[in-house]
């Protein structure tokens, strides 16, 4: 459906250039009834469905009430805060300066605190960054594939502030789950720049820039 989608308009596009013949410049548009409309409804319903699948498939654990008289063995914070809470867990990169004895620049505690200030100032000076006119991930390959990095480098680390739940479904040890925090977000960062600059260069790239670009009548 996507294909006779775009193909369809690519048609019309053609067929536009070819009869036009007034003096402004024509735009390409997609109407929103019911080109736009359907294709909503369509990945809609997709992810609904996903949701619905996945809650039937694999509902989650209730457990019981909690006991205000005893601390639990294993404290968390929210599940949205598990990338801050598992930059706190940073020890092995607090480097040891020969020139002060061996000893830690700042303490475990504070170098935790310190990179969840520069996580959050490397977010909030990306905008500034790019100011690009991309509307699209295949528009700018290299900005698309550092978000990417970012959102697994932000999975993988929320699993490293629980790795020792992980640890006891998965054999991984404190080791090799402290490597895949930062390999994977690397992997994830050239194989999605190396997709997105394949699919610029092809088809799909010149009927997306396309679709927004003004058209000198023929």
């Amino acid at each position: 459906m996507t294909y006779e989608y775009f193909e369809r308009s690519r048609r019309e596009d053609e067929d536009l250039r070819q009869a036009s013949d007034y003096v402004e410049r024509d735009v390409l548009a997609f109407p929103t009834w019911p080109h736009e409309m359907i294709r909503n409804l369509a990945l809609t319903s997709f992810f609904l469905g996903l949701m619905f699948f996945i809650s039937a498939a694999v509902p989650p654990h209730i457990p019981g009430p909690a006991n205000a008289n005893s601390t639990p063995a294993v404290i968390l914070p929210d599940w949205y805060l598990y990338w801050s809470f598992g930059l706190l867990k940073l020890p092995p990169l607090n480097p040891e300066l020969t020139l002060l004895g061996g000893e830690k620049l700042v303490s475990d505690r504070v170098f935790g605190v310190v990179a969840n200030l520069v996580v959050v100032g490397v977010i909030a000076t990306v905008p500034f960054l790019n100011k690009g006119s991309a509307r699209r991930p295949v528009e700018e390959p290299f900005w698309a594939a550092i978000g990417v990095g970012g959102v697994v480098f932000a999975f993988t680390i929320a699993v490293l502030s629980v790795k020792n739940l992980v640890a006891e479904t998965f054999p991984l040890g404190p080791h090799e789950l402290f490597d895949l925090t930062f390999f994977l977000p690397l992997v994830s960062v050239f194989l999605a720049y190396a997709v997105l600059k394949t699919m610029r260069e092809g088809y799909m790239f010149e009927l997306n820039r396309r679709y927004y670009r003004l058209r000198p009548p023929k």
